[in-house]
């Protein structure tokens, strides 16, 4: 019997940009997180907004890749959508879709990681 090769995607993300949003509303109840788990789920947390994921393995121009729906809450609301993932550079970069509202894209390094270092402006 052949072995399956491990989920690449296994594992807490930390989120460190959003498209969307500031890093600040990001990071409001707790540090923003994606997380995949070895049965197909996953959770989530950024800002108000919290989802339980169904994720399926796929690919993505030929790169493997997560495809998920989610149910959560937005402040309380109920919310759904839908989203996916691929690893680039060893960080993971994806979007996640509101049904009926907002997306955005996301990055996220994985939990242990450093997070990145602020960019200096010009004076």
């Amino acid at each position: 019997m052949a072995k399956s090769k491990p989920n690449p995607f296994t594992g807490r993300w930390r989120i460190v940009s959003m498209e969307q949003w500031e890093q600040d509303f990001v990071d409001e109840e707790e540090e923003g997180y994606i997380e995949f788990d070895t049965q197909r789920m996953g959770s989530f947390h950024f800002g108000y907004v919290h989802g339980n994921m169904d994720c399926q393995l796929s690919t993505r121009d030929g790169v493997p890749a997560v495809e998920w729906t989610w149910d959560g809450n937005d402040e309380m609301d109920a919310a759904q959508g839908r989203g996916w993932a691929i690893i680039k550079g060893g960080e993971l970069h994806g979007m996640i879709f509101f049904h009926h509202g907002d997306n955005s894209g996301f990055v996220a390094k994985r939990k242990g990681e450093p997070p990145p270092k602020a960019k200096k402006g010009k004076r």
